[in-house]
């Protein structure tokens, strides 16, 4: 008799477990989903301009941000909607006619290699021994809510494939 109130017990609890791993799932999955959406629609509403951007404005530091890496061509801070435990942006201080990848020409070479070397210095100095990703959105179906080239340097967690 003990034997049998134990295995429904246990069979109980795992009903349980399972219900409440179904139940979690859908408010991960409803979360993620509101935030997609959301950064789909920024980036749906963002227009491509000459204008001064949000990053213009934080490399003269009329906005303020937490700067973790500065050198005379680019500019890294910590993203205020962090995707990971480490996520900055990485962006050049002279937007020159960069405000997206897809408009990168030849002469630009220079600057994309300084961008990428840069987050490899960073996720150094950040400790991400284990891995890391680097992201460029570009457009609005890349995603792309501001008109300014940026890198983002997401880890500190194990990444999923694919990506989005």
């Amino acid at each position: 008799m003990k034997k049998e109130i134990r295995a429904v017990m246990v069979n109980e609890d795992i009903k349980l477990r399972t219900r409440l791993s179904v139940l979690s799932s859908h408010f991960s999955h409803s979360l993620s989903i509101s935030m997609a959406s959301s950064e789909q629609e920024a980036a749906l509403a963002a227009v491509p301009s000459d204008s001064p951007t949000i990053f213009d404005k934080i490399i003269n530091k009329e906005i303020p941000s937490t700067v973790v890496f500065e050198d005379d061509k680019v500019l890294a801070f910590r993203d205020i909607a962090p995707q990971a435990p480490t996520h900055i942006l990485i962006i050049p201080k002279v937007k020159d006619g960069l405000s997206g990848l897809s408009k990168a020409e030849e002469r630009h070479t220079e600057i994309l290699g300084h961008l990428l070397y840069t987050a490899k210095l960073i996720a150094k100095q950040e400790g991400l021994d284990d891995g890391f990703r680097v992201v460029i959105n570009d457009g609005p179906s890349g995603c792309q809510s501001v008109y300014h080239l940026h890198v983002h340097l997401l880890g500190g967690r194990q990444m999923n494939w694919p990506p989005g």
